[in-house]
């Protein structure tokens, strides 16, 4: 993976081909606060080759050729108009799929070969330890038989661990409503998650989101058949909850951020552009376009606020109170364990009944709806904590701006620019209609670029930065990703599927076989509505 963890910070990118780049957005600065650290012109170090034992870090690709870097002043000002005014306006899709989007991407970049801690491992299990895949290892680690990785389960060793909350007022401890914590030693270590990836504790959406598939593995580990062998029943779990999973990113999440037929087509014909010839059973890579750029675009579906629970209601749940009440993001308030108050109630987050739920909808005051996809972010991301990606006091105002962040980011790893990416899709046989001038420099109700000069802007409609191209075309198809930007997502989750060890594209007839609210699918409100039980209680415990 990048090797961000946490942090927002430094990035490192082992490329096929081209070695290592370290990406540094901070450090030494000079005028206006420009960062200057050596790492803004990366130079690749020549790869190691692989060696008994041992294996390369986290494996990214190139699917466009290399592109210009973006002058700072130009990454600054373009940056100020991504996050100016607060962000944009309300989408259609239920909030709670930011944050399952940002679940996913952490379970496609976990490199968990340190949990690989049983016995002797051979480097080919190594090299697909720190490769892309869609198989829940974010959840279950390397597995109950890694040593590494048991503090996650139960003793049973099929289980996996769950936390209960501290009690707060009149509000009880809440049994199974919190991650597992370490809970001994000093603040900071007792309120560490025993998780196998400790980011997916940096905000509590995710986090209560992570809970959400333990409680599903758990139930499905309870569902099971009791013919089951003993020696049998942690990975037939596994395989069920895994699959269930894939389906929903398939059917689910991704066709709420991206176009249906750009999904479709690539499902039904195959890949063009992201290793199209590759066996399905090889170690896939990731693209750095995927990563740097175009599955960047959750940052837009951020909102400042939300309606969390019956406590916290009407927008109480504040964006920097998410992070507060968190472990790694935060401090749990100043507690070791999550206080009864702050578990989230999922009829907010999810659209129950439209899930055919009518018996669970949201109180009065509603659904949380993600911001729209498109080139605004939220006013907290102008303003990143400096702990968030590393900094300090000292840190220039500029680059707590996320927007800034992602766009030198891209500079650094020279990502190919959105017109670079058309030509080499138009190259690979993929239709993609690209955008004009107009509207890449107007958009549509989405960031205004009046405040560049006539050079700027004519560098930005001629050389677009690719994470602003494909937000751009999102934002002009109605907060969908589309284009350049829905190929790129769509062919790297059909390959990262196809290369975890479950995979619903190796097994195309397979459907999912737990109880839904519709027909022949399975969406995240079904995931929740099993996982807690089918009861309003396990939903909203706060009500």
């Amino acid at each position: 993976m990048s090797q961000e963890h946490v942090k927002h910070g430094s990035e490192t990118f082992f490329i096929s081909g081209e070695g290592v780049l370290t990406t540094q957005v901070g450090g030494r600065t000079g005028e206006e606060g420009d960062p200057l650290t050596t790492s803004e012109s990366p130079r690749p170090v020549a790869a190691v080759p692989l060696a008994a034992g041992a294996a390369p870090p986290f494996r990214f690709s190139r699917i466009g050729p290399k592109g210009p870097a973006l002058p700072l002043p130009l990454a600054r000002k373009l940056a100020r108009g991504m996050t100016v005014g607060g962000g944009g306006t309300s989408g259609n899709v239920p909030a709670g799929y930011t944050y399952l989007g940002q679940f996913v991407d952490h379970d496609l970049t976990l490199d968990k070969t340190a949990l690989m801690t049983a016995g002797e491992v051979d480097p080919a299990t190594l090299l697909s330890g720190r490769s892309p895949s869609l198989d829940l290892d974010s959840l279950y680690g390397a597995g109950p038989g890694s040593a590494g990785s048991l503090p996650f389960f139960a003793a049973d060793q099929v289980h996996l661990r769950v936390g209960d909350t501290q009690r707060e007022g009149s509000l009880a401890v809440k049994k199974g409503r919190d991650l597992p914590r370490v809970g001994t030693g000093g603040a900071s270590k007792a309120r560490r998650a025993l998780i196998p990836d400790p980011r997916n504790d940096e905000n509590l959406a995710v986090g209560q989101t992570h809970l959400a598939f333990i409680h599903f593995h758990n139930r499905v580990v309870d569902k099971l058949p009791a013919s089951t062998p003993d020696a049998e029943r942690f990975r037939a779990a596994r395989r069920r909850v895994t699959l269930h999973y894939q389906w929903i990113v398939r059917h689910d999440y991704l066709p709420r951020i991206c176009d249906p037929k750009v999904l479709d087509d690539v499902w039904s014909k195959g890949r063009k552009i992201v290793q199209p010839g590759a066996s399905p059973m090889t170690v896939p890579s990731m693209p750095v376009e995927f990563s740097v750029a175009a599955f960047r675009m959750g940052h837009s579906m951020i909102r400042d606020a939300y309606n969390w629970n019956s406590v916290f209601s009407d927008g109480g749940g504040s964006l920097d109170l998410l992070f507060f009440f968190s472990g790694t993001g935060g401090d749990l308030g100043g507690n070791t364990r999550l206080v009864s108050s702050w578990i989230a109630d999922w009829r907010r987050l999810y659209d129950f009944p439209a899930g055919g739920r009518p018996g669970f909808p949201a109180p009065d005051s509603g659904v949380n709806r993600a911001m729209r996809l498109d080139t605004r972010l939220t006013d907290p991301l102008s303003f990143l904590p400096a702990g968030s990606f590393g900094g300090d006091d000292t840190t220039p105002p500029m680059q707590h701006n996320l927007a800034f962040r992602n766009l030198v980011r891209g500079s650094l790893v020279r990502l190919a620019t959105g017109q670079q990416m058309v030509t080499a899709l138009k190259g690979a046989g993929v239709k993609v209609t690209p955008l004009t001038r107009a509207q890449v420099l107007g958009g549509k109700n989405g960031a205004r670029l009046d405040h560049l000069t006539e050079s700027e802007r004519d560098a930005v409609a001629a050389r677009t930065p690719l994470w602003f191209y494909v937000l751009r075309e999102a934002e002009l198809n109605n907060g969908r990703m589309t284009g350049v930007g829905a190929r790129i997502l769509a062919e790297t989750f059909h390959r990262v599927i196809e290369g975890s060890r479950i995979s619903i594209v190796r097994e195309p007839g397979w459907r999912p076989n737990i109880v839904s609210a519709r027909k022949d699918t399975f969406e995240m409100t079904d995931l929740l509505f099993f996982a807690f039980g089918g009861t309003r209680a396990g939903l909203a415990p706060v009500g």
